[in-house]
């Protein structure tokens, strides 16, 4: 069984081992693979392992010996499940691997707002600190957090262990899910995307991707948000859109943009939210503990397993 992973740097840039993938067949581990590269690469193929890389319908069509495509993530926009399923190639994906590790960049993310951790302690490094003659100084506000709105938009795993951490923390808890309210806790309310916009002080992403909701936070919606709203994205970047948020923060509409995820990624070097100093962007690295990592390599692992057994799980094209 030929086995080959065109992306694999991301999950395992060589700290975790391959070995039991070994095992399973003939493993071929590229760091990365250019779209130019993806037919000669992958067209020995039976089983293909991806997580970022685009798997579209044409591509599809030219590996007729492809049985399996395993997602190295949870999401799997990346790849054309229907045009898979024509082909009666299964796809599987990776749930539930990165909880925990993505709910607390979150809360990194809006710690760091709430708190400029990372622009005191670059500070006392100047020696500004040193230079004052009082015990303690500070030229930006500092928020605490209990109290405040947390506004959460999907609320799977990550969303809500979101809700649980802010909860702990003292947050009011609002959440536009498909969940019945019956079936959540009483702390969390549940209420209409307007509705969220209109009341939270922090608005974070926990959707999945899909032509629905691409570019939900626009204009409008970013103009229905009270002024000096934070938002959070560690969801997808496609969710929003750029130039909008950007301007958003020109007209300090939001106070900040907190992000792990761009639309292209890398991102240009001309996006407009690069030189925003009140964009927190960093390179979608949420997932990538080392203990998030383990679990994707495991279950990715028991996935294939399962397929060779002929009782596939984790399938996301049935």
């Amino acid at each position: 069984m030929k086995i080959v992973d065109l992306d694999g740097y991301a999950a395992n840039p060589g700290d975790l081992s391959w070995e039991a993938f070994e095992q399973l067949g003939d493993l071929v581990v590229y760091d990365n693979t250019s779209p130019e590269q993806i037919i000669e690469r992958a067209k020995d193929a039976e089983i293909l392992l991806v997580n970022k890389i685009e798997l579209n319908k044409d591509i599809i069509s030219q590996l007729p010996k492809l049985k399996y495509i395993g997602e190295l993530a949870t999401g799997f926009n990346n790849i054309d499940i229907a045009a898979a399923k024509e082909k009666g190639i299964v796809v599987t994906n990776i749930p539930a691997y990165s909880t925990d590790s993505v709910a607390q960049f979150v809360f990194a993310h809006l710690l760091n707002i709430a708190t400029h951790v990372d622009y005191y302690s670059t500070e006392t490094r100047k020696g500004i600190w040193s230079s004052k003659d009082l015990f303690c100084y500070w030229d930006k506000p500092l928020i605490e957090l209990a109290g405040k709105t947390l506004g959460i938009i999907g609320l799977g795993n990550i969303g809500y262990k979101v809700a649980c951490i802010g909860h702990t923390l003292g947050m009011d808890i609002s959440a536009y899910t498909s969940k019945n309210s019956s079936d959540l806790p009483e702390w969390i309310r549940k209420t209409t995307l307007e509705g969220l916009y209109s009341t939270a002080d922090v608005i974070t992403l926990h959707c999945p991707l899909n032509q629905e909701n691409a570019k939900m936070i626009n204009a409008e919606a970013l103009g229905q948000m009270h002024k000096g709203t934070i938002l959070i994205n560690t969801g997808r970047g496609g969710l929003i859109d750029e130039q909008a948020v950007s301007k958003a923060l020109e007209s300090e509409q939001l106070k900040a943009y907190c992000a792990d995820v761009m639309t292209d990624e890398p991102p240009h070097k001309d996006n407009p939210l690069i030189k925003q100093p009140n964009a927190f962007i960093t390179p979608h690295i949420a997932w990538a503990t080392v203990e998030a990592r383990m679990r994707l390599m495991k279950i990715a692992e028991e996935n294939i397993k399962a397929f060779l057994a002929g009782t596939p799980q984790n399938v996301v094209n049935q």
